[in-house]
């Protein structure tokens, strides 16, 4: 029989359920209709195997094998990373510190981290991997997605894809970063389109759950863009899209109309664009607040697509030329400080949207039935990761009902 565990004590329990809020036990009374987070004062949480099994009041926890004391700390769902490119080797260390002192970001500096990524052995390049997973599970992240995109040819995407697949289970085919170098000097972007779309993306596919492409100036236009995704979707792979970064462009609009998981970066919107999202059924808006943080660029106006009704996730774009941090707290404090987001949403964006970004049922939750993805801060209340900023606030993370971290102070 698999065995059964009480987390009890939680000061304050973030379920991302409101209906748990009043039917579970909580002190608010009737459910306030302001409460996005589900959250239950005094609480516990029951796991059996990988799942939970059980959340309420305390008091009213039903007996179990094990049990856990949170101390009156706050508990919530594993943050959910829906956007990193983990699978690189190299630094661009000169290259941030000369945007430091002026220079703008392009999309230009990919080039150095492909030639670095060539020339990694397999090993490295899992090596990397596995350091950025273990320090993203050490700040609450238990599931993460991640790109291909810095080898741009069928080789080296093939061997991205399937180092990234040892790690994750939500795998992302990038062929369409940049133009590669080989292709762009000879000025052939429709030859590296052909390519991505064909013998790339037929060596890729049996890697990948998610196809993407980066539909920016610099990059792919919306013609490409299409071409690119489509092709993706013929062959099964969803897509996702890198849209409206750097400047205004036909990007969201192409991943709603296209019916995209999520349309990521959305830093210059249009009022059309505002509205094409937050009509969409299926695309989220993911925000990456770690790209405009270190680029100096204007931030996402978050307060603009949550009032319109859109969903937002929050994610790190974990990568080394733009944003690289794998801190999804320090990404969440900059989305409230910086783009207009309270503590709830910003919280909320950071496990349940980035659950939706992946449509995924089973994460971004505590609710019975839900992966026992769990975060225990060493805080009484969620709103601290946004009010004590740069703190190590994490104290256990358990994935799929397993403690998989422990800080060495929370005892």
């Amino acid at each position: 029989m698999t065995a059964s565990t009480v987390i009890t004590g939680i000061g304050s329990l973030v379920t991302n359920d409101p209906s748990l809020s009043a039917s579970g036990g909580g002190t608010r009374g009737p459910r306030d209709p302001r409460d996005l987070l589900g959250l239950i004062q005094d609480a516990a949480v029951v796991v059996e195997g990988d799942r939970i099994a059980w959340v309420g009041e305390s008091r009213k926890a039903p007996p179990t094998d094990n049990r856990v004391d949170a101390a009156g700390r706050a508990l919530l769902p594993g943050f959910v990373d829906s956007h990193s490119h983990l699978v690189f080797a190299g630094d661009r260390t000169e290259e941030f510190a000369a945007r430091m002192s002026g220079r703008p970001y392009t999309a230009g500096g990919i080039r150095t981290t492909v030639a670095a990524t060539r020339a990694a052995s397999d090993a490295e390049l899992s090596a990397n991997v596995a350091r950025f997973v273990a320090e993203a599970l050490r700040q609450g992240t238990t599931t993460l997605e991640t790109k291909s995109g810095y080898g741009l040819t069928t080789r080296d995407e093939v061997r991205a894809l399937r180092i990234a697949a040892e790690h994750t289970d939500e795998v992302t085919y990038l062929g369409a970063h940049v133009v590669a170098p080989e292709f762009a000097d000879a000025d052939d972007a429709a030859g590296y389109v052909d390519l991505v779309t064909g013998e790339m993306l037929d060596a890729c596919a049996p890697y990948a759950r998610w196809i993407d492409v980066f539909c920016e100036e610099g990059a792919f236009d919306g013609d490409q863009a299409r071409t690119v995704l489509t092709a993706g979707l013929a062959r099964g792979l969803i897509p996702r899209v890198h849209a409206n970064q750097l400047g205004f462009g036909p990007g969201v609009r192409l991943a709603v109309e296209l019916g995209a998981a999520s349309a990521d970066h959305c830093a210059h919107l249009t009022d059309q664009d505002v509205d094409a999202l937050a009509g969409a059924r299926d695309t989220v808006a993911t925000l990456l607040p770690g790209a405009e943080f270190s680029t100096r660029a204007v931030y996402p106006d978050a307060r603009r697509l949550l009032d319109a009704g859109a969903t937002v996730a929050l994610s790190t774009d974990c990568n080394p030329g733009s944003s690289f941090t794998t801190s999804m707290p320090f990404c969440l404090a900059v989305a409230v400080r910086e783009m207009g987001m309270t503590p709830d949403e910003a919280v909320r964006a950071a496990t349940y949207g980035g659950a939706r970004a992946l449509r995924r049922t089973d994460i971004g939750t505590v609710t019975p039935g839900a992966r026992a993805d769990l975060l225990l801060l060493d805080a009484p209340s969620h709103v601290h990761l946004a009010y004590r900023p740069g703190v190590p606030l994490t104290a256990a993370v358990w994935r799929a009902g397993k403690l998989a971290y422990a800080a060495p102070h929370a005892a």
